[in-house]
């Protein structure tokens, strides 16, 4: 069986986001290290080369691969932010603003473009289930 390509690393989250060549790509990044660490109370740590967690979970599938993720993530791509481990709240997605979703992520071209306070209630809400389980 594969190993899990997204594993936690030793890299700097600060000197990745400090490398972003878009400025309002690294402000954003700054603004969501913020609210997600407030949210988490974790730490962020690079998991991979571009994707920044907070927490961390075990997992196992029916098939028997197992593994661990960060509770909640985001990596600033160029063409859009990607955000990963939400859940999926109908009633809060409605009201997040502009957003397109992909199987079990989110995607945001600009923070500006949602509701911040409808995406850390988003955040509050994922890290609550997958720490239940």
């Amino acid at each position: 069986m594969a190993d899990n390509k997204t594993k936690p690393t030793k890299l700097s989250v600060a000197a990745f986001i400090d490398a972003l060549a878009d400025q309002s790509r690294r402000a954003d990044a700054k603004a969501l290290v913020k609210l997600m660490q407030n949210a988490a109370g974790e730490k962020p740590k690079m998991w991979g080369p571009s994707i920044i967690g907070f927490g961390s979970y075990h997992y196992t599938y029916d098939s028997g691969r197992e593994g661990d993720m960060p509770l909640v993530a985001f990596s600033p791509r160029k063409a859009a932010t990607v955000l990963y481990g939400f859940s999926d709240s109908k009633a809060l997605l409605a009201k997040l603003g502009k957003h397109t979703k992909g199987k079990g992520c989110l995607y945001i071209k600009k923070l500006a473009d949602v509701d911040q306070k409808v995406l850390e209630a988003m955040v509050i809400q994922s890290l609550a289930a997958k720490r239940e389980r």
